[in-house]
């Protein structure tokens, strides 16, 4: 997008401190994956072990810096997303044995808003050694809770929560309705 999406302003906020916000609305131990030189003293700050290399390398990252059995992954760029999807997500998981637990909303997975079992790094960092950076794969041979949309609706959620900003045009969309969703 021409800009450092985590800096992007919207509804007075950056897209960070948004995320940053919603997480701590679930958990207390909040970390970012990213470059520590950039985004010190925002919280605290996990470098990749395998830079370069996508979300994967990141969820990889923050996994086996946690201590937790249960880690929630969240973009940055996913401004819509409420606390009290989140707090399904979370209980999802914890009645759950799988290694994921992941929405399926919005035409597909939705991998960066996500609860993840530790043991989820094992399969990371073989597929990561192996150049293979698809999260969506190691969904298969993974243990996978999948919260379908036609659940999330049932439950009161609007898949329209998960969409993000890659884009200009998400961008632009995403200023035109922050009003509605602060």
């Amino acid at each position: 997008m021409g800009a450092d999406k985590i800096f992007l302003k919207l509804g007075g906020r950056t897209l960070l401190d948004r995320t940053l916000a919603i997480a701590k609305s679930v958990t207390h131990d909040v970390r970012i994956v990213g470059d520590q030189t950039k985004l010190a003293g925002l919280a605290n700050v996990i470098e990749d072990l395998y830079p370069n290399c996508g979300p994967l390398g990141g969820i990889h990252a923050a996994l086996t810096n946690s201590t937790a059995e249960l880690n929630l992954m969240l973009a940055v760029d996913l401004p819509f997303l409420e606390p009290r999807f989140l707090e399904h997500l979370v209980s999802a998981a914890r009645h759950s044995q799988a290694t994921v637990t992941v929405p399926r909303a919005d035409g597909g997975l939705q991998p960066l808003c996500g609860v993840y079992r530790r043991r989820f790094a094992d399969l990371a960092v073989r597929a990561l050694r192996t150049g293979n950076n698809k999260i969506d794969q190691l969904f298969v041979p993974a243990d996978t809770r999948v919260l379908e949309e036609y659940e999330l609706k049932r439950s009161g959620f609007s898949p329209e929560m998960f969409r993000n900003v890659n884009t200009p045009e998400d961008w632009e969309q995403a200023k035109s309705t922050a009003h509605l969703k602060s």
